[in-house]
């Protein structure tokens, strides 16, 4: 009996305990793996000339871009016009980014893109956006407005390999401007007069101002130093012709002849598309249809279109004619 128990234990021995003191004598540790470090590709950045206080800044370009967005399209409009709006104002500020369009000497030389909408594009931080807007919708429309921007992240506008100037205004009237009207000799291809509906929902989009005859008279007297203009020049006034947009091309003043842009910045008009009537009291009574120059992207427009069913890249392909949609990386990539 105790020869069998013995037996017993050295097979248990050799069978089991053996192999486990000797594989475990010839294992190796098992080497952890490394974890592969994530590289996050820079985002592009952009210098700012932040004109509330008068200060250069530099951004990331997307985080401008929500700023560009909030300040220049009403965020209750449609998803697909705000990220139109975003692809246009991101195409705009790449646009000078790059080197491809330059701006006004001395306005900010230092700095790719100002927030002065006169001269480039409106921007608003994120804290004055919201103080702008209802609290109770404050939230809401920046989430949209950060929606539409991380929507077409990094998306520009391009015309036969080269970057866009795309151009953009609040409303136009019903039928947007060729370039080369507003602004002489300058034919851009992809920037032509087309069809624009629904903008009649727009705040101001008829407007009638009165100018009396002595203050329009003054405002002449100061763009024309050298001229002298009768007590009665606000009677001499014609309308010679029309941009293909239906805005004053030009027109006479007396014995002046002035483009209907001129006409518009000497009274601070909302657009060209003005009529003039003059009154028994001395007074001009002008109404404009439209609010800004007409080139390009129409804000209600476009939003009138996305209500309709349009997308973002309906919209930019139908106001900015024959371009295409792409990423920055993609442009840079194949070396337009």
């Amino acid at each position: 009996m105790k020869k069998l128990v013995y037996y017993t234990g050295v097979m248990i021995i050799v069978i089991i305990l053996l192999p486990l003191i000797i594989v475990k004598g010839c294992s190796r540790p098992v080497e952890e793996k490394p974890i592969e470090q994530v590289v996050v590709s820079e985002e592009y950045k952009i210098t700012v000339y932040r004109s509330d206080i008068s200060k250069m800044v530099e951004m990331e370009l997307e985080e401008y871009i929500k700023g560009v967005l909030a300040a220049e399209m009403p965020a209750d409009f449609d998803q697909e016009a705000l990220k139109a709006q975003a692809v246009a104002a991101r195409t705009f500020a790449y646009g000078r980014m790059s080197g491809a369009y330059k701006s006004k000497q001395g306005v900010h030389d230092e700095a790719d893109i100002c927030t002065d909408s006169t001269h480039c594009q409106a921007w608003v931080s994120e804290e004055n956006a919201k103080k702008k807007w209802n609290k109770l919708f404050a939230s809401r429309n920046w989430s949209k407005i950060e929606k539409a921007v991380r929507g077409t992240k990094g998306k520009i506008v391009i015309y036969e390999g080269k970057v866009a100037n795309t151009l953009f205004h609040a409303s136009s009237s019903g039928k947007t401007e060729n370039a080369e009207d507003v602004w002489d000799g300058v034919v851009v291809p992809y920037l032509r007069s087309v069809t624009s509906s629904g903008e009649e929902e727009s705040k101001g989009y008829i407007t009638t101002i009165s100018v009396k005859a002595e203050d329009f008279i003054n405002k002449l007297q100061e763009k024309y130093v050298d001229k002298e203009f009768d007590e009665d020049v606000y009677k001499k006034i014609k309308i010679l012709d029309y941009t293909t947009g239906g805005r004053v091309r030009t027109l006479e003043v007396g014995d002046i002849t002035m483009k209907g842009t001129e006409f518009r910045v000497l009274l601070g008009l909302r657009s060209a598309n003005f009529k003039i009537d003059v009154t028994d009291d001395a007074t001009l009574k002008i109404t404009t249809t439209g609010y800004g120059h007409g080139v390009g992207m129409s804000q209600w427009g476009a939003d009138s279109l996305a209500k309709r069913g349009g997308t973002y890249t309906e919209i930019l392909k139908h106001y900015y004619q024959g371009v295409d949609i792409l990423s920055i990386k993609d442009y840079e990539t194949n070396n337009f």
